[in-house]
């Protein structure tokens, strides 16, 4: 696929390797958070942390399970392979990434809501540059002080 073309959206979405889908990635980043704790969640925390029914979240775990990132037996703990928590792991730290971005640009109605479009979309290149800049002004409090006082005086309308 060339940068000089265009496609549709979902063309770009499109990925030659097979990957998780949007919707398993949120289940990923949601047994991670629900599991540091314990070590271990259930279907039923999992269905309400994710405002689904719990039948959804048994047929997505079990492809999950079928996939070596979790261990699942039926009316049983949800626990987490080495994988799968490296990857539940990376996958809220993109999403805490990109909040932090959003709060910088003084994002406040929506925010969950964009962060979750932006991180089923964002590619490594781009939240890269996102992890730079969020850095840069952690790093340089007088620059960040000068950008508030900035988005204060200059709103976007």
């Amino acid at each position: 696929m060339s940068d000089q073309e265009f496609y549709t959206f979902s063309e770009y979405m499109r990925k030659e390797q097979e990957t998780l889908s949007p919707s398993a990635e949120d289940y990923m980043e949601m047994i991670y958070r629900l599991s540091k704790d314990q070590g271990f969640t259930r279907v039923n925390d999992l269905a309400g942390a994710l405002n689904v029914q719990p039948p959804s979240v048994t047929k997505m775990i079990q492809k999950l399970s079928e996939m070596k990132l979790i261990k699942y037996e039926k009316y049983g703990v949800i626990i987490m392979e080495q994988e799968g928590k490296a990857l539940g792991k990376a996958l809220l730290y993109r999403h805490n990434l990109i909040e932090e971005f959003l709060k910088l640009l003084n994002i406040k109605e929506g925010l969950l809501t964009e962060t979750e479009k932006i991180e089923h979309t964002i590619n490594d290149e781009t939240l890269l540059g996102i992890k730079a800049l969020v850095e840069f002004f952690h790093d340089n409090p007088n620059v960040m002080n000068n950008w508030s006082q900035y988005r204060g005086i200059n709103h976007i309308d």
